[in-house]
């Protein structure tokens, strides 16, 4: 008979040792992992119940650490770390790759024409408006005013930068031109996010200690999350949107191309996706944070020196 899985497994952290590449890439491609969209409810919940009665001490009959490993990771897919609600499913970062590869390539393939820039530039916001709610830091509602203000100036500013660069490269090199959606996205992000997020700026974002308990918020804990998010989705963005348009250049001046041109845009969606599939809490010190919100970590649980955050994504 075999014997009970130990309580002892720290499923709050990675699997794999994140200190190495390797641990890394492995964590990274099982949060990213597109399959994880095709689980159906019952297997979401069932995933939810492992975890929670593994948090509580309660193992499930039979369960190994490969199968306690496998329900972390699809919870974590799924679920949000501080609502615990159940995310809407194309704002999962599961659905990162197969949603951003179809409009990021339509992007860079239909940026010529200003109808075109204005639907994809749109249909881009729209899908970043629910994923940047989707993966909010915090447990704080967003209203209907704050979520169509981020929505209606992310969009705006996009467009706008898109329209007011293509313009501007229309009589130089067409490979600078194919890079207007890259500006666009990093523009939009730079007003999307912080507009998205904003009750977490005016009334801060979850603290806690290394056991989860909750401490207070902070709002500096909020800016420097904020920050790191519109970075890193820049980032993010980059190879996917920086490596097809040379490729794109090259391979449009070729015979098949340009016997087949209809050929381009799928094309671009495949290489966008293929860079995207392999280029895509944090810890702060309590020292770093508001005086006041110090006093209180000191007065009430002395000996705290780290405190962990969510910083969304």
């Amino acid at each position: 008979m075999a014997a009970e899985l130990s309580t002892s497994i720290n499923i709050k952290e990675p699997r794999w040792d994140q200190s190495t590449f390797v641990g890394r890439a492995k964590h990274f491609f099982t949060v990213t992992d597109p399959r994880n969209i095709l689980l159906t409810n019952e297997q979401l919940d069932h995933a939810h119940k492992i975890i929670t009665d593994y948090r509580q001490g309660v193992v499930s009959p039979g369960l190994t650490e490969d199968e306690l490993w496998k329900a972390k990771y699809i919870f974590d897919s799924a679920f949000h770390p501080d609502t615990g609600e159940k995310m809407i499913l194309i704002g999962r970062m599961s659905a990162q790759v197969p949603m951003n590869m179809t409009i990021t390539g339509c992007m860079m393939s239909f940026y010529k024409t200003t109808p075109a820039v204005v639907f994809w530039q749109w249909i881009n916001q729209s899908f970043n408006a629910i994923v940047n709610y989707t993966n909010r830091s915090g447990d704080a509602p967003i209203t209907v005013s704050q979520l169509g203000t981020a929505y209606v100036s992310a969009t705006t500013g996009a467009v706008a930068t898109a329209l007011g660069l293509n313009a501007l490269t229309k009589h130089i090199s067409p490979l600078i031109g194919r890079f207007v959606p890259f500006a666009a996205v990093a523009a939009a992000n730079c007003i999307n996010i912080p507009l998205m997020r904003q009750r977490e700026l005016q009334h801060g974002i979850p603290i806690t200690d290394e056991n989860d308990n909750r401490l207070g918020e902070s709002t500096k804990a909020a800016e420097q999350a904020i920050f790191q998010v519109v970075v890193s989705r820049i980032l993010m963005a980059s190879p996917g949107m920086a490596i097809p348009p040379f490729l794109m250049n090259h391979l449009e001046k070729k015979a098949f191309l340009k016997k087949f041109p209809w050929m381009s845009a799928p094309i671009q969606v495949g290489l966008v996706g293929f860079c995207l599939v392999f280029a895509t809490p944090l810890l702060k010190r309590s020292n770093r944070l508001e005086p006041e919100l110090q006093e209180k970590i000191r007065a009430n649980h002395p000996g705290v020196e780290r405190v962990y955050f969510n910083k969304g994504l």
